[in-house]
């Protein structure tokens, strides 16, 4: 377990989301990310709530943004430096962008996530 404190986590999730190609980036829309020190369910290292962009509809204006959480407390406790936290946020933050595409956890998994 290695303790980063929160500054600086948040910091690596910034540069974790500055790192998604510009390609993709500029099509994330209605959607806020957040850093909390613990899940609501244990060894979750992130979640994405929210409707993803592939199922919005005429209906969806005017709705909250979608929330991207990233967990500091699960993903200290099982990295053992802090190069194993950055690349650990580096997934989780691409995972739960995934989901705000509509990627799935299986198809995410058939692509190495």
């Amino acid at each position: 377990m290695i303790e980063v404190p929160r500054e600086r986590f948040e910091a690596l999730v910034a540069d974790a989301l500055d790192n998604i190609p510009s390609e993709l980036g500029r099509y994330m829309d209605n959607v806020a990310v957040f850093v909390e020190d613990r899940p609501p369910y244990p060894d979750l290292l992130g979640l994405y709530q929210g409707v993803p962009l592939t199922e919005r509809a005429a209906g969806y204006a005017g709705a909250m943004p979608d929330r991207i959480t990233i967990y500091r407390g699960p993903i200290c406790a099982i990295s053992r430096t802090e190069q194993e936290v950055v690349e650990r946020v580096r997934t989780t933050v691409v995972h739960e962008v995934a989901h705000h595409f509509g990627i799935g956890d299986l198809r995410l998994r058939q692509l190495g996530w």
